[in-house]
């Protein structure tokens, strides 16, 4: 189903920008299946967006009976109007008297940029510290989403491996690893050209998963080792139904399960799953219910803390 490929994208070594700075300073859904975790209740996503003006915001999606939604939090003049074509995970970190620092990387005019800001306890600009849209290069205005990875190893002493991947309009995924003060090239697959959308459900010292669905309504994980040029390897969780999504968002649910958001950008509505374990066709998903939002943003994506674990 993949192949690899070689001489990825033009940038395949780019300048580094990590949010250092604010450190510093119609169709069918799923049905419902039993067999998941008492867990569930317990497990929320914290789902960002960023409005067609360019504020930043952030709210929790509860998995409770029936599915709830927390107040919205918004911030106001973090990106130009109309400018964000895509966005990653963003990492937000305590600092104390409510503020939180929060970085991630976005697309814009065709450009990455390293994003970073602070905010206070009413979730406004904290102009004590920078806030950048730092660029860091050209050449990504045929990407169609990015999404960015941070694993901590469980050895505290072991550095932090940062990923950045990146899929083109053609299928093809890139990958790009953070050396020193810029991103290395790690490879790249091909044979996703029918893929809707991917989020990460898992990640270990050796490898990274996610989880897909196609155009065609299959679900399927797709494992891709860390190693450089190294070989993916895909299985299929279900075999249709799953079309209807253009945006999967997946975060942490008890030791080994995920919960999944789907974004049906067709009917402005999100849809949340229960998943166990991914183990191919075996995985248990329980369908939870719509999500009572209107899901009118121009992106949507999901607020990480610094310590992020994924075991799906």
């Amino acid at each position: 189903m993949f192949r690899k490929t070689v001489g990825l994208a033009s940038a395949a070594v780019l300048a580094l920008g990590l949010g250092a700075a604010a450190a510093s300073s119609a169709q069918a859904k799923p049905t419902a299946q039993s067999g998941t975790t008492a867990t569930t209740a317990a497990c929320a996503l914290r789902l960002g967006s960023v409005t067609a003006n360019g504020a930043f915001t952030s709210r929790m999606i509860n998995a409770t009976a029936p599915i709830t939604v927390g107040g919205v939090r918004g911030t106001a003049g973090v990106f130009p109007a109309n400018g964000v074509q895509h966005i990653s995970t963003v990492v937000g970190r305590p600092l104390g008297g409510g503020e939180e620092s929060r970085s991630g990387l976005t697309v814009m005019s065709g450009a990455l940029y390293s994003s970073s800001f602070v905010v206070d306890s009413e979730s406004q600009i904290d102009p004590h510290y920078p806030h950048n849209n730092l660029r860091i290069g050209g050449g990504w205005a045929n990407y169609r989403f990015i999404e960015q990875s941070i694993h901590r190893p469980a050895d505290a002493g072991s550095p932090a491996r940062t990923t950045l991947y990146g899929q083109q309009t053609n299928g093809v995924m890139n990958r790009w690893v953070a050396d020193g003060t810029s991103w290395r090239s790690t490879g790249g697959v091909g044979g996703l050209s029918t893929v809707k959308s991917m989020t990460l459900i898992n990640r270990t010292d050796t490898s990274e998963t996610f989880i897909a669905n196609t155009r065609a309504g299959t679900l399927l994980t797709v494992t891709w080792p860390t190693k450089y040029n190294a070989v993916t390897t895909g299985k299929t969780v279900r075999s249709s139904t799953w079309q209807g999504f253009e945006q999967l968002i997946a975060t942490k649910c008890g030791t080994n399960g995920t919960l999944l958001l789907g974004i049906d950008r067709d009917t402005k509505s999100g849809y949340l799953y229960a998943v166990g374990h991914a183990n191919g066709a075996s995985t248990v998903i329980k369908s939870l219910g719509k999500v009572p939002l209107t899901f009118s943003d121009p992106q949507y994506f999901r607020i990480a803390p610094q310590s992020d674990p994924l075991n799906g």
